[in-house]
């Protein structure tokens, strides 16, 4: 019986050690202090020299148009634009002259936005100076419950807002708003666009406007978030200062979390304008968000973007046809409801060819869903979603302030995890390996599913231009899942670019400027080479080679042919190598060499990682020995422009 006791618990000993990796949560980010202030204010600090002497401040509200009541359409937006109109302390527009006054510049260092479920006010600050940068935490204050709401104030800005309305901020966006109702059919934010009713913004009175305030600017639905070159424990306190007095309203109303209905036809949403620039069409698949907290959580979500890496390479590999289906083709996620996840495959197509690279995007999808993937794509994506988490690691005291701010929004407005970069480069170190290939293609049934589809079109409006109706569309679908598609054939190319190295040329001078740090070197062949230390980047270095001469030295009749060659040479790869193979055989290097031809000059510019010099000096060398425009790539590169 000891003996049946002993082999139990090593066999539950062993069973635990299998589920740890998978099962425990995931750690948290050691450089993000957070908390709660007692009324309910979230915060989120970081520490971050870059750049230097400067603070990236945000005030979220999970508060958006789609808690708006029916007579308020519009008006979460309209709130937003009174932040900038008159405070208690700051009357009409002082408050921007006032911040102009210290440096910050309104749009890019102080803004906001309005959404669906969240409004985030954005601001910019110095902080070299300790007055400047208190003020920062002073006005997101002011923001969060102080806006004076004058009458005058109001009347005028429901001009402003009109305004907007009318041009629907841009062609994209009058689009977006004819097909969001029909993305979100059946749901309440079908129903509440931030950009509102025409008629609720001409005509809402002051107090229906105060009431959104009033109702969803509260101390539990707040978060503040400061990265930047400071002191944590000084910025703490200036939350603590401007936020602890913060109240919530009597009767306070339910914060609702809306769900999109699910439904088992394909849905289309058509939409063209005027002022479009392009044509695109794509494909969203609506899935149930995932809160992401366990490792095994996290595991899912890099199944998901090896998933999405995949089919990415494979509509790059489309583009390089020579018969282009589309210019552009895009698969990813995207999460801007609160509800809902949404798979989406986007291409951008020529006029008049919606229904062509319709018709790739869904045979792609068909494709890979009933035979999968490969696993040299598989190992390639791997690859370089580890290397990509590696130069994540070696930049991590270079990252931008503006950069890491954005995941606190996400974490508090979506419940995104807080991750470290060192955590996500352990993690892609322990998980990656053990992701099989039948785990992947499993994924395929659930992110582009045939339920919950809906299919968006935009077009210009111009004369020439077809666009389809939903029945041509319908009838794609219908072609697609009716053919004999076969299985995807991976062509990959192994061994080394250059197959000889050539015989060095030697250094026949070198002569140092200590005032410019650089040192210039002049080679036996005549080119001159400088060279100069930077510590901007940690893992990166780039290099520019030229000489005079360019486009402006040809004929007249061989201008177009002189701008476009370089374009033609990379489109077509290099000698004996496409340029689809040419990228798979970079997979997991970071690296770029592209040819120029400017009016005054040519040359080759690009950079890499120290750790792939040696793939950057062969890839610079055969560019100049061995370039090549084949008939694919000239056809392709042709079609494409």
């Amino acid at each position: 019986m000891k003996k049946l006791l002993s082999l139990i618990s090593v066999c539950l000993l062993l069973f635990s050690f299998s589920l740890f990796p998978q099962d425990r949560i995931l750690p948290a980010d050691k450089d993000v202090v957070t908390g709660t202030l007692n009324n309910g204010v979230k915060y989120y600090i970081q520490k971050n020299n870059k750049p230097e002497k400067r603070a990236e401040l945000r005030l979220y509200v999970k508060a958006g148009s789609v808690l708006e009541n029916d007579n308020q359409q519009g008006l979460a937006h309209f709130v937003e634009h009174m932040a900038f109109n008159g405070t208690k302390n700051f009357a009409k527009n002082e408050l921007i002259n006032y911040l102009e006054k210290l440096g910050i510049k309104f749009g890019p260092e102080v803004n906001a936005y309005t959404g669906f479920d969240q409004t985030v006010y954005i601001l910019t600050v110095p902080t070299d100076s300790i007055d400047i940068l208190a003020k920062g935490f002073f006005v997101l204050e002011e923001w969060a419950h102080n806006l004076s709401f004058d009458p005058a104030e109001i009347d005028k800005e429901r001009g402003v807002l009109i305004e907007e309305w009318r041009l629907g901020r841009g062609a994209q966006m009058r689009m977006l708003d004819k097909q969001l109702p029909i993305l979100f059919k059946g749901s309440r934010y079908a129903e509440r666009l931030a950009i509102g009713k025409k008629g609720i913004l001409e005509s809402a009175d002051y107090q229906t406007i105060k009431d959104f305030y009033k109702d969803w600017y509260r101390p539990d639905l707040f978060a503040v978030a400061a990265v930047g070159d400071f002191n944590i424990d000084e910025i703490k306190g200036y939350i603590e200062q401007h936020f602890s007095g913060l109240t919530s309203p009597a009767g306070e109303r339910e914060r609702i979390i809306f769900d999109i209905p699910k439904h088992k036809d394909t849905y289309f949403a058509i939409a063209s304008d005027v002022e479009a620039q392009y044509s695109t069409c794509a494909i969203y698949y609506m899935q149930e968000p995932k809160i992401v907290n366990s490792v095994s959580g996290y595991r899912n979500n890099l199944v998901h973007d090896i998933f999405y890496g995949m089919l990415n390479n494979r509509f790059n590999e489309l583009t390089s046809s020579a018969d282009p289906p589309f210019a552009y083709g895009y698969a990813g996620s995207q999460k801007f409801i609160k509800s809902a996840d949404l798979t989406l495959l986007v291409a951008m197509v020529k006029e008049g060819g919606i229904e062509k690279g319709f018709e790739a995007l869904l045979r792609e999808a068909e494709r890979v869903d009933k035979f999968g993937f490969t696993q040299t794509e598989l190992d390639r994506q791997k690859k370089s979603l580890l290397r990509a988490a590696e130069q994540s690691l070696a930049e991590k005291d270079k990252t931008e302030s503006s950069e890491i701010i954005r995941q606190f929004e996400m974490n508090f407005l979506f419940d995104e995890p807080l991750v470290s970069v060192d955590d996500r480069y352990n993690l892609a170190k322990e998980i990656l390996p053990l992701i099989t290939l039948d785990e992947v293609n499993a994924v395929a049934s659930e992110l582009l599913s045939k339920g919950n589809r809906v299919v968006l079109v935009n077009a210009p409006e111009k004369e020439g231009v077809t666009i389809p109706v939903e029945a041509e569309l319908a009838a794609v679908i219908d072609k697609v899942s009716s053919e004999q598609i076969t299985a995807y054939e991976d062509k990959v190319v192994v061994g080394p670019l250059v197959k000889d190295i050539p015989a060095p040329s030697p250094v026949i001078s070198s002569v140092g400027n200590p005032a410019l740090d650089i040192v210039t070197w002049t080679l036996g062949n005549g080119i001159k080479v400088i060279l100069k230390p930077t510590n901007y980047k940690n893992d990166e270095i780039l290099f520019n080679a030229f000489s005079p001469g360019g486009s402006s030295q040809v004929k007249d009749e061989d201008f177009l042919s002189a701008a476009y060659a370089t374009a033609l040479v990379e489109e077509s790869g290099l000698e004996g190598i496409t340029s689809p193979e040419l990228e798979k055989y970079l997979t997991g290097k970071i690296v770029e060499v592209n040819p120029y031809i400017d009016f005054y000059s040519e040359g080759i510019r690009g950079g890499a990682s120290p750790k792939d010099l040696e793939t950057l000096f062969q890839l610079i060398y055969s560019y100049f020995t061995k370039p090549q425009i084949d008939s694919i790539g000239y056809t392709s590169f042709i079609t494409k422009m």
